[in-house]
């Protein structure tokens, strides 16, 4: 198993990235790591089954509606959303999963992180990936301490 900075660096060392959960309004945690992927230099696709345009880019409904499919996926969804797509990404081949979570539960099912794990998927449950991309803000690099000294880091599935 590797350490959930080892899953970091893995999981951003990718190019093509969807995050899940954008919003239309744009105040969405979704939002600010779509934008922030974008900033360094990721091709990043945003998927909201109900927004055809966000943060100024095409919105997708699915994952399989993205052309050329993606390398990883950003889950910043209700945790009641995980499951389905963590299915979907296995059935379209997308092996790395992030499963959003800053303060309370975040983005994460339980249910959810078991069946990626069941199905081979990289699946980091929970912290943020702005905690991670570099240059990293001094409110993320905060919460990155606190997540490590608390002991409330999240761990990579295996």
């Amino acid at each position: 198993m590797s350490t959930l900075i080892e899953a970091a660096q893995e999981f951003l060392a990718q190019k093509r990235i969807a995050v899940a959960g954008v919003s239309r309004q744009g105040d969405a945690a979704a939002n600010a790591i779509f934008k922030k992927l974008r900033q360094t230099g990721h091709e990043v696709f945003p998927v909201n089954s109900n927004a055809t345009e966000v943060e100024g880019e095409r919105c997708y409904p699915n994952l399989a509606a993205i052309p050329g499919g993606v390398d990883g996926v950003v889950l910043a969804t209700p945790p009641s959303a995980a499951v389905s797509l963590v299915r979907e990404c296995s059935a379209l081949g997308i092996k790395r999963v992030w499963m959003h979570r800053s303060f309370g539960q975040g983005s994460v099912d339980e249910e959810a992180v078991r069946l990626g794990a069941e199905l081979g998927l990289n699946v980091i449950p929970g912290s943020c990936p702005m905690m991670f991309c570099e240059p990293v803000d001094v409110a993320h690099k905060c919460l990155r301490w606190f997540l490590q000294v608390s002991g409330k880091q999240a761990q990579p599935s295996p």
